[in-house]
């Protein structure tokens, strides 16, 4: 078993606490689900996010989720001028057996812009979404 990262990044419209935890929770979500991690194999994530975003620590979205043992850490991207605003990455260690070029990295909304070449995600409904949300969230926390 190896561990690898997954990558992903969202946007959020505000810095707003329920924004940045809704936006935060919806791309944590679509990284699990496209990649069929389990929580337990999760070694540890790191949650960046630009620095006009403070109104919250993205890494509260996945105590939300139920990691409630997984080492989090939350930090400042780097402020490149003309670089994407209001930005949220996400890296996940992962303790997985899939090969490299199997792991799905997942970018959304404006975050699309950082990396074309993996944004192939097919269309998400996004009740469904937030109903596999609160069922993850039961179970890991259950």
């Amino acid at each position: 078993m190896n561990c690898r990262g997954i990558r992903g990044a969202t946007t959020v419209d505000a810095n707003d606490r329920d924004q940045i935890l809704s936006g935060t929770r919806q791309l944590l979500a679509l990284m699990i689900r496209q990649n069929g991690i389990a929580h337990e194999d999760v070694a540890s994530a790191i949650f960046s996010c630009t620095k006009d975003l403070d109104a919250e620590f993205p890494a509260l979205a996945a105590r939300q989720l139920g990691w409630l043992d997984v080492p989090l850490l939350c930090t400042h991207e780097i402020s490149v001028p003309g670089s994407l605003e209001k930005c949220i990455r996400i890296l996940i260690h992962w303790n997985t057996c899939k090969p490299r070029q199997e792991i799905q990295h997942i970018y959304l909304r404006n975050a699309v812009r950082l990396r074309p070449d993996l944004s192939q995600l097919p269309p998400v409904d996004p009740d469904e979404l937030e109903a596999w949300i609160a069922e993850y969230s039961l179970q890991s926390k259950g």
